[in-house]
């Protein structure tokens, strides 16, 4: 994952610098983020970007990011869903999209990528005390 170039759609401050240095500590470039559904759309419709892919947070203010993955699917751009509701509140269509359900941690972050890029569905070892 070492160089892949991300743009974070996250509405929670805390929560987008979170990921943004967990992303960093996997070798991910954050090229830009978002915190709303319009900018969101205007950054995936810039053509001066040059994204590999994306984490979008599914609720951003009340407002589904749903727009922007639509966006993303119709450039070829592939992306993983964060939310705190869990992979049944994914809307129809989105379905197989790799979810990451909040609060997740680094390892979970890497996998649910891992997945994205592989297309295989996510996998995680137990954890080892």
């Amino acid at each position: 994952m070492v160089g892949l170039r991300l743009l974070v759609v996250e509405d929670e401050a805390l929560v987008a610098m979170m990921l943004e240095e967990m992303l960093a500590d996997l070798g991910c470039i954050v090229v830009t983020m978002a915190a709303s559904v319009s900018r969101g759309l205007a950054l995936v419709g810039d053509a001066a970007l040059d994204l590999d892919a994306a984490v979008l947070d599914v609720n951003l203010g009340g407002e589904k990011v749903y727009p922007v993955a639509e966006k993303l699917t119709a450039k070829g751009v592939p992306f993983i869903f964060s939310t705190g509701y869990g992979s049944t509140g994914i809307a129809p269509g989105f379905e197989r999209v790799p979810t990451l359900a909040k609060p997740y941690d680094a390892q979970m972050l890497e996998i649910t990528l891992l997945s994205m890029l592989t297309g295989a569905p996510p996998k995680t070892e137990p954890k080892r005390d």
